[in-house]
């Protein structure tokens, strides 16, 4: 379980990115974060896994107050924590199967951290992954020689070779265009749903939202003002979420997917 308990973050140029925030996530959810650019929603993730240091408040997660933890202690931690980033965060000029890998290295020797040796298991361990998002096939080519939505999809293998109990995704599909979007999304679904795995997703597309996420937070101001089932979300919410500029906001994605 994740639990925010009065939660502040504040940044050193003073502005307020969250505030008061009173949250819990139980284990398995599937959690669409949504709100206008700024509002505080890639702040209210990355601070699950501390990217980002509260500055007043608790939280908690798997029964572990976050802000004790120090050193090594907040490396383990951030094993159980898997991180999907829009950019991908990818070595392009090396294989698909080596950048799964990469997920192993803090738990290899000096020697072969030094030498970039990995064991059996490691190896079993990342083509599994990479077979779970459909791309066993593209083990050994080079990832940059793959199109935008498979690179997403080895950065989703790589984070589950971890064994993750969580997965936080900041703008997973932002650079994707709308086929391939859906297909990075059934794979999040299906991951979340066969593996337990909790999915916390910022996310811009509030129909992709809608339509994947089995709750929906809307930030605004830094503030949570909406927290409940999908199925709840109304036009009127949506608009409060917004404060009234829905209709741009979905003609802005429109305009992007069109682009694309």
């Amino acid at each position: 379980m994740i639990e925010f308990i009065n939660v502040n973050k504040t940044y050193t140029n003073e502005i307020k990115a969250l505030k008061q925030i009173n949250l819990k996530i139980e284990q398995g959810e599937f959690v669409a974060v949504i709100g206008l650019s700024g509002a505080g929603k890639s702040t209210l993730i990355r601070c699950i896994n501390r990217m980002h240091e509260i500055t007043s408040g608790q939280l908690i997660v798997g029964g572990m107050d976050v802000s004790k933890l120090r050193g090594k202690e907040v490396r383990r931690f951030r094993r159980r924590i898997g991180m999907i980033f829009q950019s991908f965060n990818l070595v392009t000029r090396t294989t698909v199967l080596k950048n799964v890998l990469v997920s192993f290295v803090p738990d290899l020797s000096f020697i072969r951290k030094l030498t970039g040796v990995y064991i059996k298991e490691h190896k079993i361990k990342a083509l599994t992954a990479l077979d779970q998002v459909g791309i066993l096939d593209k083990a050994f080519v080079r990832v940059d020689q793959l199109s935008g939505g498979q690179q997403q999809r080895v950065a989703l293998a790589r984070t589950l070779s971890q064994n993750p109990e969580i997965i936080l995704a900041d703008e997973p599909i932002a650079s994707l265009d709308p086929v391939t979007s859906k297909i990075v999304m059934d794979d999040f679904k299906r991951i979340n749903k066969e593996m337990n795995i909790s999915v916390i997703m910022n996310i811009h597309h509030v129909e992709i939202a809608l339509q994947y996420a089995d709750r929906i937070i809307g930030v605004r101001e830094g503030a949570i003002v909406f927290d409940d089932q999908t199925a709840k979300v109304t036009d009127d919410i949506l608009d409060y979420i917004y404060k009234g500029q829905t209709e741009q906001v979905l003609a802005e994605i429109a305009k992007e997917q069109a682009y694309v």
